[in-house]
């Protein structure tokens, strides 16, 4: 008798594994991959700012991780594939990450390489721009296939704009480096300035010679040169530093011949992220990725990750994992993502670039985030910052 009803209990078993098997629902699989091309160049002023090994893949670590927190619930899975390449190999490695069939790509690259990427991969894949800062990008040399994570430098100028208008510093002698990036950010704090009010008093180059910039005779070389390099200037507020190579910017402040604050790329810097940046959560945040990659945050950590999170929010909001139903989310006005930074971040539909508030840091915390809060937008006062949509000279192609 019991040996009868042990049977017949395994048989029923048996007749319902198949039956609870197709009830199960299948694991939803969204792979994405990292491609962090690194080109040759000097070494940074401070050693503090030498690259780390895990730059950028750290952040994008932390994001599968956070992902996968809400997609175990949803049954979904995230993954990325954490790929390196230099300016020459870029293509063939863009190539390979497709061919594998990864359709959402998250790009750590100079402007010029962003967009030969973008050209390449064009229906094939969506390009998130983490590094990437040029106005061209999102003006016109825009591409429907990418969304830029990282902020413009419009947005960055414009930030800082409005903070130094609000401290009634309208009067500024801008310092630009001699390289073509820094005169793309040098055009955007001429903008900033026409746009909020300020006056630049007097524009100067600083002009890079080449030659040893963190050695000893380096050091006393520049720490020479800089009140000599400024002197003479009309009176003016305020030092605003245009180098995005790197080059002198962090020299400038206490060596100005005039005692004034320095801003832009040294002193009082507009950034996507600072790692000492508490507010909306952040601490939780900053605590998490320390534990993760035992060193503190950068900006490209952070925007790699707000990258592959842009990608999860989709997932888990959609419940789907075809790369073109959660493009078309992304790109929808339903859609936003959490950045601890106190608002929801959503994407501009003339650009594709990410609104976000830009925080104004020194070495060591957060002085202030902009937008400021005079002022106001019909729309949003995130697009205060950078270009807005009748002023954008991006153009994308009619979708037949």
């Amino acid at each position: 008798m019991f040996k009868g009803i042990i049977a017949l209990l395994a048989g029923a078993t048996a007749l319902a594994g198949p039956a609870l098997a197709q009830q199960q629902p299948q694991m939803q699989q969204i792979r994405a991959a990292v491609l962090r091309v690194d080109a040759e160049r000097l070494p940074p002023i401070s050693r503090l700012d030498l690259p780390v090994a895990d730059q950028g893949f750290a952040g994008a670590r932390l994001a599968i991780e956070d992902n996968d927190t809400t997609g175990r619930f949803m049954n979904q899975d995230f993954e990325a594939v954490e790929v390196t390449a230099s300016p020459e190999t870029a293509a063939a490695e863009l190539d390979r990450i497709i061919a594998d069939g990864i359709q959402f790509v998250v790009v750590l690259a100079d402007g010029a390489t962003t967009l030969a990427l973008a050209d390449q991969a064009g229906d094939r894949a969506m390009l998130l721009n983490a590094r990437a800062r040029g106005d061209n990008l999102r003006g016109a040399d825009c591409r429907a296939n990418t969304i830029h994570v990282a902020p413009s430098h419009a947005m960055l100028a414009d930030a800082l704009a409005q903070f130094l208008m609000w401290k009634n510093w309208p009067d500024w002698l801008l310092v630009k480096g001699s390289h073509p990036e820094d005169e793309d950010l040098a055009a955007a704090y001429r903008r900033a300035a026409a746009k909020f009010g300020a006056k630049i008093v007097e524009e100067r180059v600083y002009e890079d010679t080449g030659g040893a910039r963190s050695t000893d005779s380096g050091h006393v070389q520049v720490q020479a040169q800089m009140p000599v390099f400024t002197q003479r200037a009309p009176d003016y507020d305020i030092l605003v530093a245009a180098d995005e190579s790197d080059i002198f910017a962090p020299y400038l402040p206490y060596l100005t011949w005039d005692p004034r604050p320095v801003a832009g790329s040294a002193g009082l810097v507009p950034r996507s992220w600072h790692p000492a940046m508490e507010a909306w959560g952040a601490m939780q945040f900053q605590n998490r990725f320390e534990k993760l990659a035992n060193r503190p945050i950068r900006e490209d950590d952070y925007q790699a990750w707000l990258a592959l999170r842009i990608v999860g929010e989709a997932a888990t909001r959609t419940q789907s994992a075809d790369p073109a139903t959660l493009r078309e989310f992304i790109l929808s006005d339903q859609f936003d993502v959490a950045g601890f930074k106190g608002q929801k971040l959503t994407v501009r539909d003339w650009d594709h670039q990410v609104r976000q508030p830009i925080l104004l840091t020194t070495g060591v915390l957060t002085t202030s985030v902009s937008p400021q809060d005079q002022y106001l937008h019909q729309t949003s006062a995130l697009d205060t910052l950078g270009i807005d949509r009748p002023e954008t000279e991006c153009t994308f192609p009619e979708v037949p």
